[in-house]
């Protein structure tokens, strides 16, 4: 949340000479609400299932720069799906998610305490999303532009 993944998916996209495509986008075009309408209406399991079906779908039809939901990575058979892929975990400490959202009540996950509820959502997946990334860029104190070079260089993909 907040780690710069469509900002720099926009960008990586254009500098590859490729599509870009974020699965949160196509999940509120399909339902017709915000995520954080589908977590507060239906739930998190509900939104689970209908990210997973939006990822899967994403995968299938699209060859270029994808974005996911932060919590696409919980579901097994999404990570199944990511394996053999280009996939970068664009990283961020908690006291740069603080500067960068403000870690403000309007992301469904961090309601309540959200520095505490930040740390434990990281804690929780940062070794899920270690797994299926075939390289981790800090985003850090870096500008969009920098993270953009840094995943380019780390996944040794060419510009277009």
């Amino acid at each position: 949340m907040g780690v710069g993944k469509s900002t720099v998916g926009r960008m990586l996209a254009d500098r590859l000479g490729a599509a870009y495509r974020d699965t949160d986008d196509d999940i509120v075009a399909a339902q017709g609400r915000s995520v954080a309408e589908i977590f507060v209406d239906e739930g998190e399991d509900v939104f689970r299932a209908v990210e997973k079906d939006a990822v899967r779908r994403a995968l299938a039809e699209h060859d270029g720069v994808l974005a996911l939901g932060g919590g696409a990575i919980l579901d097994a058979d999404t990570r199944a799906l990511l394996a053999g892929l280009r996939v970068v975990y664009l990283s961020m400490d908690v006291e740069e998610a603080v500067r960068r959202t403000g870690l403000n009540a309007a992301r469904p996950l961090l309601a309540v305490n959200p520095r505490r509820q930040w740390r434990e959502l990281m804690e929780a997946r940062r070794h899920l999303y270690e797994e299926v990334a075939t390289a981790v860029v800090a985003t850090d104190g870096r500008t969009p532009e920098e993270v953009t070079r840094a995943v380019l260089d780390a996944v040794e993909w060419k510009e277009a």
